[in-house]
């Protein structure tokens, strides 16, 4: 598992690096306190790394939040 193209990781309805990168960390965050990993991954690989391998496979993706009313 090497590098991960950006094409990959941006949600093609909303290509926001500012919300890829606010999910990302969160995911990283929630690896590194002890949370399975959703990806197959070396131990060496940082938690940041996995975050976005398993962003890029779609097994984390952000909730749209609800518009106030």
């Amino acid at each position: 598992m090497g590098y991960v193209a950006l094409e990959k990781l941006l949600d093609k309805d909303s290509p926001s690096i500012y919300k890829l990168v606010i999910l990302a960390s969160k995911r990283a965050l929630e690896i590194a306190e002890g949370q399975p990993k959703l990806v197959e991954a070396s131990s060496s690989m940082k938690p940041s790394t996995i975050a976005l391998h398993e962003i890029a496979e779609h097994k984390v993706t952000s909730r749209k939040s609800k518009e106030k009313e």
